[in-house]
């Protein structure tokens, strides 16, 4: 609706995850190259943190269009995304093998197995790996969990071909750390973490978006603006979205060219966002212990 007004050729600040609007911060540059440098390091399995709304799905769908460019005919690499893993084991499985192309004999839990330990046995002579992304990983039952981890048995290689990769929100951490779970703690090798971003970051983080969308004028947002934008979102990416989105919107109501800080407060109590608490952002720390940390 304001795109014209502001010389944008589309939006900006949608809130659906765009790999086009990726902006890697330092928090998402450390994460995104930590999963990389896992999965080419075959390290197995992988843990990624991070606070609602700071952009992990996004990242997630970068690194597997990363991997699936770097894959060749001789060494081709599947790669499975569950985005709701609010499944039971079976629709788990099924999920995964219809993403992984894998055709077992028979929908029973021994041929899936079969099926998925003859696709790590080929992968492995290829020198190729099988990556399982596994997003909101939080909302998985413990036993559910504990099935993902059985799944490495398969993968008995010197190298390991099965990588996996939990991302959730922090709630994630203490899930991991019960005592049922230790037998996957301990093949924990990358724990990434993200975090709000700083105002210089969320500052970079609009610019960017505008420039993605097509602005090449000054930016509409003045100084102030900005840092409102910030303090209102605590430098959360998607509350950073969503307050610009209709901070622009009221701004083209106004036929506003420049969006100030009082325009920002009044997008801002429209939409409810002026009642946001820091403190709710706030991860404990305490759940790390004894797991190795990678990123910020």
């Amino acid at each position: 609706m304001y795109s014209s007004f502001y010389g944008l050729k589309q939006d900006p600040f949608r809130l659906t995850p765009d790999p086009r609007f990726l902006h890697l911060a330092e928090p998402h540059r450390n994460a995104l190259r930590a999963m990389v440098e896992g999965v080419a390091g075959r390290k197995g399995l992988q843990v990624a943190i991070g606070p609602i709304g700071t952009g992990k799905t996004t990242l997630l769908y970068c690194l597997q269009h990363i991997l699936s460019h770097e894959a060749t005919r001789e060494r081709p690499m599947r790669s499975a995304f569950v985005v709701n893993p609010t499944l039971t084991a079976d629709e788990l499985f099924e999920s995964l093998f219809d993403e992984l192309e894998i055709h077992a004999s028979a929908a029973t839990k021994p041929a899936r197995l079969r099926a998925l330990h003859e696709l790590l046995l080929a992968s492995h002579k290829t020198n190729s790996a099988v990556v399982i992304i596994i997003d909101e990983a939080h909302l998985m039952p413990p036993e559910l969990i504990e099935e993902v981890r059985l799944l490495m048995n398969l993968d008995n290689y010197p190298v390991n071909v099965l990588q996996i990769i939990l991302s959730g929100q922090p709630e994630l951490l203490p899930l991991l750390m019960k005592p049922e779970l230790a037998a996957l703690k301990q093949r924990i090798s990358v724990v990434t973490k993200l975090r709000p971003l700083t105002l210089m970051e969320s500052r970079a983080y609009i610019a960017e978006r505008l420039h993605v969308a097509g602005l090449r004028a000054d930016s509409p947002f003045t100084t102030p603006a900005l840092e409102e934008i910030h303090r209102l979102t605590n430098g959360v990416p998607r509350l950073i979205n969503s307050l610009c989105d209709h901070t622009l919107t009221l701004g083209f109501r106004r036929q506003l060219k420049k969006i100030s800080g009082e325009c920002v407060l009044e997008a801002a109590e429209e939409t409810g966002l002026n009642q946001i608490s820091s403190g709710s952002l706030e991860a404990s720390a305490s759940p790390m212990a004894g797991l190795a940390q990678t990123g910020s």
